[in-house]
């Protein structure tokens, strides 16, 4: 048993699934007997009393020290013990509803058997409410003597006062958004809050009094102005957060104090505002009370806390802390049972507790060990069997269960095959009449049991979904999860990949895991073309154009490409127009006379879904004719100067990210500088002209806010050059794979070497992590020798200075490919191609192709054999298009 952990004097819990909040405790002599009680109300609108007397600490709740428990119509905000009927100075009991305030008299009456004594509540008046209430305080207002006002706090902020069994008047407070703790003090004769601006305000009782009517709020102008002053605060104390309570303490040993606790503060004011002191909290609080001043000028003050703690401090001082069973929501300390001190703390869900602070030590004794022989040879037996039960479940079993031949969990998306007839899309920037929405429902079957389920549905930027995250309760074996989701094009520019990712994790439970081994289940799906694009008239001119070569004869658009060719129309069998919803166009062509496809656009990125989604369509027309020999194959130049283009610019919108973050750290310097500066004025005793020292903050302001917006605007284009640029990368690869004839792994390495991140980061870009990639297959499966391969290599990465050593790579790498080097990631096979490459790679004459890489304005051009002149010919007027 811990040392600092509250010990119990008496506790109880409340009803069953009640509520309570900070408002919901008070502590008083509510029956004017002497002795302090305990009064509870929740939000269900129960009212208990109690008065606890246990034999001993810890006993379990008596039934006698339940004294009242009655259900009220309304719930209950806020309970409080004054002197609230006129005639009297007894204490009556105040229970604020939200459009009710009722005032009751708590009495006892003598019990004639052994039942003992009755209590019961009388309803001495009501008051029925306007506004809906939020809470309330009360007090001596204006210097009152033998009674208490009350004063309530509505949720639109309005001030209603009560002088008793009259309602006095209403004010509503200036600049008033959402409600905050509200108290009086009796010092000042003055009403402090804190407001929606994160300020302290105080307003004086006789300023609220001789203000304009609330009752007035709907009238003119004029008559506003002639029913009474405006309401004025006495003061403002700004403390930078939401504060949580407001307590007023005036204690023999100190000076009256103003206590705020706010989010991550504890704040001690002067009754003027000015802050006497201040303690940061490095942890949530959720309630506080200054209860007394043991040392003279000092306040000791109790903090309850999110993580079950409660601290004692002596100013700013921690004096002790102690565990609590619950998080309390409100603490009282009182005297019971002529025990001083007792803390009361009560948290949302009903646990009431009193306890003491103490240090009980804790009485457990080690038992004696009976010391005796040891048999070794059995201990050894023991061993040795416990050793064969390892082995044999180490064979059998796992911590990870093995895969059954069937799988435990199957996740299945289905793509709609039309587009959705309403848009689903949501914020879409692309600037087409109509963005277009597609279904995708995702199905999840279990054939175990799954525990903490939860599927995550990804598809990549500028694409977005309606949802991307769906929790489920734990599957059963057999049982099935459907959930239902749109795509579309969220960003005004192309995405890279029209592809989507469903990721599905749970825990599977073992016998040496009960708690469940994690497990994640992946499902990828494919999205249609009609989601980004959409048919249009071919374009007869073009930047930037295409010719894919196959070894069958040409198939009609209008049989693989049905979503997009009109069947009416007779020309669309070799030509067709795309047009993305950004805007650009993209034209594919047929031979009439040749086995060729052309794709053309004016920007390169764009060639890059059509031509991916041609390929596809030829092989599975192919495929389903039963055609096992088609191929594509490329034999023109790869566009390598057009790619360094899109490379270039990528990276200069990097640089300029730097300089945007160097600027804005610069400007932020100034500003704090010349804040330093104006405050060092303003605090000065003598005043002293600003100098311009305004005016300079001003503009350093204006700076400041102009290189952000420049900033943000420029990782905007940078994530849309990034997006052209893995299009293009895409392409590129694509196109080396057709030229090379290159199979499944060599197109892996390739896009692992080109395609390593999803995105840039600060830390690591696509330039330097896809140089560092390549110059390792230099070094290694496309070395010219063993000396290349023995050159060491920097393990550190980071940003270049320019972009010229990536391009010299990636030539040279194309040129390695060209002269017959193969991608491989086995040592041997790298061996042996630096000792013969296979296809006879000569060596490449390293000055030349340095100069082609940097000479500005040159074409780098690969090709596997030079075409003839009736190539030449055919491949200039085999394709056409019709007029």
């Amino acid at each position: 048993m811990s040392l600092f952990k509250a010990r119990d004097w008496w506790s109880t819990v409340l009803g069953e699934k009640e509520e309570f909040d900070q408002g919901c405790l008070c502590v008083a002599d509510v029956d004017n007997s002497g002795q302090d009680k305990i009064i509870v109300g929740s939000h269900m609108g129960y009212l208990r009393i109690f008065n606890p007397h246990p034999v001993k600490p810890g006993d379990e709740v008596q039934a006698e020290d339940l004294l009242l428990e009655v259900q009220l119509r309304e719930p209950i905000l806020q309970v409080e013990v004054g002197k609230f009927v006129s005639g009297t100075e007894g204490l009556h009991l105040a229970v604020l509803h939200c459009r009710r305030l009722c005032v009751y008299a708590a009495s006892e009456t003598m019990g004639n058997v052994e039942h003992g004594n009755q209590y019961q509540i009388k309803l001495m008046y009501e008051h029925h409410l306007q506004r809906t209430a939020c809470n309330m305080t009360y007090g001596p207002f204006g210097g009152v003597k033998g009674r208490d006002l009350i004063c309530i706090q509505s949720m639109d902020g309005m001030l209603m006062l009560f002088e008793q069994e009259s309602y006095a008047f209403g004010r509503f407070l200036p600049g008033f958004l959402l409600p905050g703790p509200l108290t009086y003090s009796s010092r000042t004769d003055s009403f402090i809050t804190v407001s929606s601006s994160r300020q302290v305000e105080s307003y004086k009782y006789q300023v609220l009094a001789f203000a304009t009517d609330a009752d007035g709020r709907q009238e003119t102008v004029q008559q506003k102005l002639s029913s009474g002053k405006k309401l004025v605060v006495d003061w403002v104390l700004n403390i930078g957060e939401q504060a949580l309570d407001i307590c007023i303490v005036s204690f023999n040993q100190a000076v009256s104090s103003v206590f705020v606790l706010g989010e991550r503060s504890l704040f001690c004011l002067k009754d003027n505002g000015q802050i006497r002191f201040m303690k940061k909290l490095d942890y949530s609080p959720s309630c506080f009370i200054p209860y007394c001043s043991v040392k003279e000028g000092t306040i000791n003050t109790l903090v309850g806390n999110h993580s079950k703690m409660l601290y004692v401090y002596q100013d700013i001082t921690l004096k002790w802390a102690t565990q609590l069973p619950h998080v309390p929501v409100s603490v009282k300390v009182a005297n019971l049972q002529g025990l001083k001190g007792v803390i009361i703390t009560l948290s949302d869900d009903g646990h009431l507790q009193c306890s003491y602070l103490g240090t009980d030590p804790s009485l457990f004794q080690a038992p004696r060990i009976d010391s005796k022989e040891i048999n070794y040879e059995e201990f050894g037996a023991e061993m040795k069997k416990l050793q064969k039960i390892i082995r044999e479940a180490t064979k059998t079993q796992d911590i990870l269960p093995q895969s059954e031949k069937h799988k435990d969990l199957i996740v299945t998306a289905e793509v709609s095959p039309d587009l959705d007839v309403e848009s689903q899309a949501i914020d879409s920037e692309v600037k087409a009449e109509v963005v277009p929405s597609v279904t995708v429902k995702v199905t999840i079957q279990s054939r175990v049991t799954a525990q903490k389920p939860y599927l995550a549905v990804c598809v990549q930027a500028p694409l977005a979904l309606t949802c991307d995250w769906f929790s489920f309760n734990d599957l059963e074996p057999g049982s099935s999860e459907t959930v239902v989701l749109s795509v579309f094009l969220k960003g005004n520019f192309p995405p890279a990949e029209l592809e989507g990712n469903c990721v599905f994790s749970f825990n599977t439970p073992t016998e040496l895991n009960p708690e469940g081994v994690p497990k994640v289940v992946q499902c990828k799906f494919k999205l249609p073309l009609r989601l980004v694009c959409f048919p249009a008239q071919p374009s007869k001119s073009a930047n930037h154009k295409l010719t894919i070569d196959t070894n069958k004869p040409p198939i009609s658009f209008l049989t693989i490409f049905p979503d997009f060719a009109d069947p009416s129309e007779d020309d669309q069998a070799n030509v067709l127009g795309f047009q993305f919803l950004t805007g650009s166009k993209i034209t594919l062509l047929a031979s009439k006379t040749s086995q060729r496809y052309r794709i053309q656009s004016d920007q390169l990125e764009d060639l890059w879904l059509i031509t991916k989604e041609l390929t596809l369509r030829l092989e599975e027309h192919f495929k389903k004719q039963n055609c096992k020999d088609f191929v594509c194959t490329f034999s023109g130049s790869i566009p390598l100067q057009e790619y360094f283009e899109l490379i270039d610019r990528h990276f200069e919108l990097r640089l300029n990210a730097e300089k945007f973050q160097e600027l804005l750290s610069e400007r932020a310097v100034q500003f704090r500088a010349i804040e330093r500066r104006l405050l060092t004025r303003f605090k000065d005793k003598t005043p002293a002209p600003l100098q311009h020292l305004d005016t300079l903050l001003e503009g350093t302001f204006r700076e400041v806010i102009a290189l952000a917006d420049a900033a943000e605007e420029n990782q905007a284009n940078m994530f849309q050059a990034f997006t052209k640029l893995k299009s293009a990368t895409h392409l590129v690869i694509m196109l080396i794979s057709l030229w090379q004839k290159l199979n499944t792994d060599q197109v892996a390495i390739m896009e692992a070497t080109f395609l390593p991140l999803e995105e840039d980061t600060k830390e690591l870009g696509w330039e330097e992590t896809v140089d560092s990639a390549v110059s390792f297959l230099l070094r290694t499966c496309l070395s010219k020798s063993f000396k290349e391969q023995a050159l060491s290599h920097s393990s550190q990465i980071s940003m270049p200075k320019d972009t010229s050593r990536l391009k010299k790579n990636i030539s040279l790498f194309c040129d390695r490919l060209a002269k017959g080097g193969r991608l491989s990631l086995s040592t041997e096979t790298a061996t042996q191609q630096a000792t013969a490459v296979p296809g006879g790679c000569a060596t490449i004459p390293e000055s030349d192709l340095e100069e082609r890489a940097i000479v500005p304005g040159s074409t780098s051009v690969f090709s596997n054999h030079k075409p003839t002149a009736k190539q030449k010919s055919n491949t200039a007027g085999s394709i056409e298009v019709p007029h």
